[in-house]
């Protein structure tokens, strides 16, 4: 409310101070058909005015905020996927009954194009990713996961994060997935209907992580070569990854 009172004062104050210009310039020169010729001229200009600033400026301003903005958030992305994600999809991947679709899938290769990450991404949105609890170490899950708590924790407080939907969504599986296992004392007693639900918390997780992962390593290998190379040479799904250089 403040802040528009002090709106309405400085636009009024603007307008009197015109007013005043107007009456001293009359008051020198005694002509009032110049003042309303380039009153009516000024006048006349403010709607290609309102076009430039509102369309076109405020356009162009808008799509380097845009820009700026899906850089800061692709950045964060990728810290997401160097400090968890990454580690996460290699864990998550020894739960799955099928492991082999997806890893022929995500085996990214250096000449992949947009095409291919595009057909990447909708064979993956058809795996089913069936997570069964015994094949892997749900202990070793949960000590993982709750070591990553706090850097979860900061993500999900950044307010640039919160405009990209999809990794909201991923943000809050993974971190509901962490806070599912952390409240379990152990994991070799529980009942068939817990595991159920603990396998659905897995598979929605691993789905979107999946899915994510497609679009980062797309952006990595337009916008940042170098890192792209590093990410290939240590994909969690290619069987021969290793960081050294062949």
């Amino acid at each position: 409310m403040k802040h528009a009172r002090w709106q309405v004062w400085f636009g009024a104050g603007l307008v009197a101070l015109s007013a005043a210009l107007y009456l001293f310039h009359y008051a020198a020169f005694r002509d009032a058909h110049h003042i309303f010729i380039f009153l009516v001229g000024d006048i006349a200009f403010v709607p290609i005015e309102v076009l430039l600033v509102t369309l076109i400026i405020h356009q162009v301003l808008a799509q380097r905020e845009k820009r700026s903005m899906l850089s800061k958030m692709n950045m964060a992305i990728g810290t997401f996927y160097s400090e968890v994600g990454a580690g996460l999809m290699e864990r998550l991947a020894r739960f799955e009954s099928g492991g082999g679709a997806q890893s022929a899938i995500l085996d990214i290769e250096p000449d992949w194009d947009d095409a291919r990450f595009a057909r990447a991404m909708r064979e993956t949105e058809r795996l089913e990713h069936e997570m069964i609890p015994a094949k892997g170490d749900m202990a070793e899950l949960a000590v993982f996961l709750a070591g990553k708590r706090a850097f979860l924790l900061v993500l999900l407080e950044n307010p640039n994060l919160l405009e990209h939907e999809e990794f909201t969504d991923l943000l809050w599986a993974v971190f509901h997935l962490a806070e599912e296992l952390s409240a379990r004392s152990g994991f070799e007693t529980l009942p068939a209907s817990d595991l159920d639900h603990l396998a659905g918390d897995m598979k929605r997780a691993y789905g979107r992580l999946l899915r994510r992962y497609i679009s980062y390593m797309s952006h990595l290998k337009k916008e940042y070569p170098y890192l792209f190379s590093l990410a290939i040479r240590t994909n969690p799904f290619s069987d021969e990854a290793s960081a050294i250089v062949k």
